[in-house]
């Protein structure tokens, strides 16, 4: 039977047009419930006329329209707190594992949803936007598609954040609303696969309209803005005509690619090769369509960069986005410096040399592993990544790997997508729908293409961070125009 609407009432609360699917498990229906009420579905007692849902909809009386009666308190009842029992790590079942090894948890795949689960695993790694979504107020039951969303994801995360191993059905319902192309089934009215990146571009584009910047009313409306947004500088010189004028522009990014040819051998080659390209369009001075090259540079580096490998191309005669297999190394430790205007790069310098001061001084005093970790209990004052006048910017160039979102198959639309995030120190959590366990840095470097295992599609990059020694300090470094010939070189 197709999913069909029931009214649910709940205390004096009446929830109407609640969607229910009985091919799907009742545990879905319960999380519909847990986000409209808040009580968890290990409380929740569910009847219709009587009798109560079980672990399957088998001789439950549920129907279109029918009246359906939630019990259950979303308060925890404290009087008589449960004697806590000990339980060895080989009786624990993948959720508590995961818990007393403090690993993430993983995510329910729906049918054909792991493209959607990989990105909500690997958005989650970032700070600053886990944070706005606390703050966020709407509600999954609004009209506004980016309101839904942002609230849907927000619920999600805070049930993670608590143990709460709860399908992801809400958000996806809100995604198939929002984006229909998202809810197309297949054979066995299965859900079809998706590209991963299509769903992290709008995602992040929903997020982008509802979650405010950490400063409101200065340089950004959104902390998407903020922390993921980027610049290019552009040029556009007429090769056709060497007289007519330079055109200068600016252009914002929320990911950059990497192109991949058959001499691409590594990332940042790949991100090189496209920022000069050939173009052709109307001149001005020839009164014609003419070739151009044109030329980009960053100009501002955002704190969480999101790198794209461009490995689908669409092939006609099979109709599908087919995929490059080839091998494409990326690094765990990215430096952003030579993709950067000059004028950037001057301003990228003092925490550069910083950094170098340090590394310089370690590897002078060829301290041991057990020296090391003393010496992290003796550190002074954390840097702040950002220029202090550029809110959720990156300040050195200088990046880490913490997440990689991967495709195992040969076209975008099958196969299979798994989320690979930093845990801590070497080791790496594979987040693979609900299955979750831990790799090490070197499984992540294996996922540089070249064969039928994963291979990188995004990779998300967050700010290196600058810690001093104990006693020296630092200024907060600005991104400003200061000198007289700065001035003039921008104006």
């Amino acid at each position: 039977m197709p999913a069909f609407p029931v009214s649910v009432k709940w205390g004096r609360e009446t929830y109407k047009d609640v969607d229910v699917n009985t091919d799907d498990d009742p545990m879905v229906f319960k999380a519909q419930l847990y986000a409209l009420t808040g009580v968890l579905p290990e409380r929740q007692k569910i009847m219709v006329k009587g009798k109560t849902l079980g672990e399957s909809w088998d001789s439950f009386p549920i129907a279109p329209k029918v009246p359906v009666l939630l019990m259950g308190s979303k308060e925890e009842d404290i009087s008589r707190p449960p004697p806590e029992k000990i339980k060895f790590m080989e009786d624990m079942n993948e959720t508590e594992l995961a818990s007393a090894m403090e690993l993430p948890l993983g995510l329910q795949n729906l049918g054909n949803t792991c493209y959607m689960n990989a990105t909500i695993q690997c958005l989650k790694t970032v700070p600053p936007l886990t944070q706005s979504l606390k703050k966020f107020s709407g509600g999954v039951g609004q009209e506004e598609n980016a309101v839904a969303i942002t609230a849907a994801l927000r619920d999600l995360y805070n049930a993670m954040d608590k143990g709460m191993s709860l399908p992801p059905i809400i958000l996806l319902q809100t995604l198939h609303n929002a984006f229909p192309r998202f809810a197309e089934r297949g054979e066995g009215n299965v859900f079809q696969q998706q590209d991963a990146n299509e769903l992290w571009t709008e995602v992040v584009r929903m997020l982008q309209q509802k979650l405010p910047a950490e400063e409101s009313g200065k340089k950004y409306d959104s902390v998407i803005d903020e922390y993921f947004g980027g610049k290019f500088s552009v040029e556009m010189k007429c090769d056709e005509a060497e007289a007519e004028d330079v055109i200068k522009s600016e252009e914002k990014f929320l990911q950059l690619s990497c192109f991949i040819s058959e001499d691409t051998k590594y990332m940042q080659s790949g991100m090189v090769s496209k920022l000069v390209e050939k173009i052709t369009k109307n001149s001005p001075s020839l009164n014609k369509d003419a070739l151009y090259t044109k030329t980009s540079k960053v100009d501002r580096l955002p704190a969480y960069l999101t790198v794209q490998m461009v490995r689908f191309y669409y092939k006609e005669r099979s109709a599908t986005n087919a995929k490059m297999l080839r091998d494409v190394k990326f690094p765990l430790s990215f430096d952003a410096y030579d993709l950067c205007t000059k004028r950037l790069q001057d301003k990228l310098l003092p925490m550069r040399e910083k950094f170098k001061e340090i590394d310089d001084a370690e590897a002078a005093k060829k301290m041991s592993l057990e020296e090391k970790e003393k010496n992290k209990s003796k550190t002074g004052q954390v840097i702040p990544f950002q220029f202090a006048d550029d809110p959720g910017s990156n300040n050195s160039g200088l990046y880490e790997l913490q997440a990689v979102l991967t495709h195992k198959g040969r076209t975008s639309n099958s196969g299979h997508y798994v989320a690979w995030i930093k845990h801590k120190d070497d080791v790496w959590i594979m987040c693979d729908d609900d299955n979750v366990n831990p790799v090490t840095s070197e499984d992540i470097l294996k996922l540089s293409g070249g064969g039928d295992w994963h291979i990188a599609y995004v990779l998300l990059y967050g700010p290196k961070v600058l810690v001093l020694p104990e006693g020296q300090t630092m200024e907060p470094v600005r991104c400003e125009v200061t000198s007289e010939a700065e001035k003039m070189s921008t104006d």
